[in-house]
């Protein structure tokens, strides 16, 4: 017999006009990192979330860099932000060879904890010049929280939505009120442009110099002419062809996520040991994947096992963020708070959630844990 067919954690889905877009593009021969499509994303992504100026780039990565830039970060600065989270939302601040410190995560969540965060705050004798959320799974920040606490303790806020598009908490999508907002369409996420992020913001004139810099810093001359270096950071206007098609179908996409999660739940919840993330008041994840946390003991399992199990029938899940502090490059980094996110990396795992899964996918995974569980 033939294996069965690979399912994945969260593969890319179109909705059909993406190829008539892209081939758009190649007749109008807008084959670079400009052109009418780049626009047309950027201001699709403006009304999308509410943040009136988007700049299109190259990933998440590179727009977390260009605010980090902006800000003027650099050596002896510290940027806080959760320890559990992806290394492009943390790489970028030692590209600017300032000093990570990372805190710990809600114990009923995976967004950084705020009450640990405002205890130190008010701890610190000289508080960071930034602090970096991160809407992890598409879980939300309580938004109007990091305001006050960024008025009243004078850092700057920028929210790591790269995992958030389409979630929304207190009616204001994910990013609403930081000073800068990261977004990312890499392939396995809600929307893809195949690679590309964005940084968006309500200042316009700081999302301008992000362009001019995203662009190599080029002056406005007939030469080339540079008062200052910048990078190769801008989106393809392909890349956005693909882009304007997903975000057509971004409501489709989080609906079908919330369905998926929904199912698993109905399924899964009954079990000893397997716990679900919950959705405070307010709050309208996009469950870009649906997460588990197995409690072994309980279970009769732990969470290698499960994945295991899943590899075996040739389902693909994968283990949570593993929280920085433990990783190896930052060994030495500062870590502030308990060990919620070491139990949630101990314990979580992410199953299969692409938007175009079937009732029969999710019966498939289900029917394997359920087997482990007795």
């Amino acid at each position: 017999m033939s294996p069965p067919s690979r399912l994945y954690l969260s593969p890319p889905h179109m909705s059909g006009r993406e190829q008539t877009l892209v081939s758009e593009v190649f007749a109008s021969n807008w084959i670079a990192p400009i052109g009418p499509m780049v626009d047309a994303f950027e201001a699709g992504l403006a009304k999308t979330t509410g943040i009136d100026h988007v700049v299109a780039l190259s990933s998440g990565t590179a727009a977390l860099h260009l605010a980090l830039r902006m800000i003027g970060i650099g050596p002896g600065d510290e940027v806080w932000g959760s320890t559990m989270t992806f290394i492009g939302g943390v790489a970028p601040i030692l590209y600017m060879g300032a000093t990570p410190v990372f805190l710990d995560v809600e114990e009923d969540g995976f967004l950084l904890d705020l009450d640990l965060l405002e205890r130190a705050l008010s701890d610190c004798p000289k508080p960071p010049r930034v602090v970096v959320t991160t809407d992890l799974y598409g879980h939300v920040i309580d938004g109007q929280r990091m305001r006050n606490l960024a008025d009243r303790f004078g850092f700057l806020w920028i929210s790591d939505a790269a995992e958030a598009l389409g979630a929304y908490r207190d009616g204001a999508h994910a990013g609403t009120g930081a000073a800068f907002s990261i977004l990312s369409f890499n392939g396995n996420k809600i929307i893809t442009t195949s690679g590309g992020g964005a940084l968006a913001s309500e200042n316009g004139e700081a999302i301008a110099q992000a362009r001019f810099l995203a662009t190599q810093a080029r002056e406005p001359a007939a030469h080339y002419e540079h008062k200052t270096y910048g990078y190769n950071y801008r989106l393809s206007n392909v890349c956005a062809a693909i882009g304007v098609g997903q975000l057509e179908v971004l409501a489709d996409r989080v609906a079908a996520r919330r369905a998926i999660h929904k199912a698993y739940r109905a399924r899964l919840e009954g079990l000893p040991g397997i716990g679900f993330v919950g959705e405070p008041d307010g709050m309208v994840a996009n469950r870009w994947l649906t997460t588990i946390a197995i409690d072994a003991d309980m279970a009769g399992f732990d969470r290698a096992a499960a994945q295991n199990a899943l590899e075996r029938e040739n389902i693909e899940s994968r283990p949570l963020w593993k929280p920085m502090h433990l990783q190896p490059l930052f060994q030495d980094a500062q870590a502030i708070g308990g060990d919620a996110a070491v139990k949630a990396f101990d314990r979580g795992l992410c199953l299969p959630s692409g938007s175009a899964m079937a009732e029969a996918d999710i019966d498939r995974v289900c029917r394997i844990l359920r087997e482990l569980a007795g």
